[in-house]
Formats: C-alpha cells, structure tokens, sequence
C-alpha cells in the first residue's frame, strides 16, 4: 500500500474535524476524496503529508510513518494545497528552480523545469511573474511545484480550481497519465471529474467515511425502491392519461412532451409504455432507464 490511514482522528479545540478515519489507497491508483466544505477533507490531506500530526492514530506512506519519519516522506510526496502558496513576486522559472533546489535538485535542473513547464502547460506565460499570472495558470504553476522532483505520491486538493474548460480537460488528462505509475489522491467538487479519471471514490462527511469504492460500484449506493425512465413522445399528452399505465406512479413533465415515469425497482416498464405509445396513436421519440449518478449518491450521503 503506498498510503495507510488507521483510526485517524484530529481535533481542533473541542471540534472533532476527523472522527475515527480508515483507508488505504493502492499503489498506482487515482483515488477521489470528496466531501462537503469542511467535511475534513484538507484536514486529512495536511496529515497524511505530515504538514500536521493527527490527535490519534497512525498514517503510513510507503510503509513509513508520517510522525516519525516526516522529513523522508516529503521527499517521495508532492503535494497541491487547496490554497496554493506562491511567490508573487518570482518569475515562474525562478520559483520552480528555487523548489528545485528545496529538494536537492541542481543537476541538469534546467532541463526538468523545461520539462515540467511543458507538462502543466506553462509555457505561453514561463516568462511572466506569478503575480501577473491569472488564477488558472497560477494553479499550473502549484501543480509543477508538485511534480518538480517526480514524487511516487501526488496529494492534490482542488488541482482543476480556477480553470477554464479547456484547462480542465488538459490537466484531468495529466492526471490521469500520472496515475498509470504514481499514486494519486486528489479531492474536488465536480463529480464529473471523479467520474473521469479516479479508479476510487472515498466519500468523507463531518470527518467520517461513508463511502469508499470504485465509482461504478459506488452508484448503486442505497438500493432505490423505485425506478425511473425517461421517455419522449411526439405529442403532448396529459399525466392524468399517462397514470394508467399499469404499476406506475405520479409522472413528471421535464421539458415539452418529456416525461418522468417511475415503477418499483426491479419492474421493467419500458414494453408497457411502448404498448401505451402504440394505444394512443403516439410515437417514442425517445425512452431510457434514468442512470444514478455519482452526485446523487453524493447527495443521498452527506445531505
């Protein structure tokens, strides 16, 4: 395992910000934490990179313990804070030779920097200081400080924070190259992107784990007790009409002649309404079974 949590737990006066937190996160794999805003996902993050100790509990990286042995583990550890802290005043060459020579690297560092500018991305604005940087490329900037001396291990809060689209998809990309031979522990607000690239979902809420797996297992959190399909007809119709389909509650009007049907689960309704399309002289434009998605057992879970 490259990273090992047991029973961690941390307190901040009488407020308890981690409550007995487990998990492990494989070697080579991209792992999404999430959580609400204060769920306790920073918290665990700064720990596990020993920038502060747990109250109780132990973490290991790599087999090595993150009080006893802080020094070495930020060695093999890059890491992407949520409040990214730069140098405004450094020009973005400079500051990355100036953490490169934080972890002992002189030797052909001009290269690496070069390397690690194209990368992330950087190199339209490599000549501009970090000040003069907008936000989405002062994150790149956060994001080759984190990738200088090609740590096994990536810790990044929020990496896609201040983006545009298109940066987005470039460093998702990154991301998830990276993954193929570092671990990754990434937290983020957009599901879309846990869905894309991590191979986990850990689902913290009020510092306790309420979630921890794969994110096509991770959907079918919570058997639902109905089913819901989308269909669209040519026509309008009336929900009054479309309650007589046999085993079928109150549907929903979305948007024109689309509808909302729900069944109890494990009933497959879809021939049903076609047979009811068929009846009434209507034709199915379209009709599926609506899919769960990662926010909704988000949603179901930290709510």
């Amino acid at each position: 395992m490259s990273i090992v949590v047991k029973d961690v737990s941390k307190l901040y006066g009488q407020q308890k910000a981690l409550d007995n937190v487990s998990f492990n996160i494989n070697r080579g794999e991209v792992a999404g934490f999430i959580g609400p805003n204060g769920a306790g996902k920073s918290t665990m993050m700064k720990i596990i990179t020993g920038y502060i100790p747990p109250t109780s509990g132990e973490v290991f990286v790599n087999d090595l313990n993150t009080i006893e042995n802080s020094i070495n583990i930020r060695k093999i550890i890059g890491y992407l804070p949520e409040h990214n802290p730069l140098y405004p005043e450094m020009y973005i060459i400079e500051y990355l030779k100036y953490v490169a020579g934080l972890y002992g690297i002189n030797k052909n560092s001009k290269e690496l920097i070069e390397a690690i500018i194209a990368k992330t991305g950087l190199e339209a604005e490599k000549k501009k200081k970090i000040g003069a940087l907008s936000k989405g490329y002062r994150q790149r900037v956060g994001l080759a400080q984190a990738l200088i001396h090609d740590p096994e291990i990536l810790i990044l809060d929020e990496p896609t924070s201040g983006l545009d689209p298109n940066q987005i998809l470039e460093i998702r990309s990154l991301i998830s190259e990276l993954g193929k031979e570092k671990t990754v522990m990434l937290s983020t607000h957009i599901m879309q992107e846990v869905e894309a690239i991590c191979d986990r979902v850990i689902i913290i809420d009020k510092g306790k784990i309420v979630a921890d797996e794969e994110p096509g297992k991770i959907r079918s959190h919570g058997a639902e007790t109905f089913q819901t399909v989308i269909v669209e007809f040519n026509k309008k119709i009336t929900s009054e009409l479309l309650i007589s389909i046999p085993g079928t509650g109150q549907p929903v009007n979305t948007e024109g002649n689309t509808w909302l049907i729900q069944a109890p689960s494990g009933k497959d309704i879809r021939e049903e309404i076609f047979e009811f399309a068929v009846e009434h002289g209507l034709k199915v434009l379209l009709m599926q079974i609506k899919e769960k998605k990662l926010e909704d057992v988000f949603r179901d879970l930290t709510k």
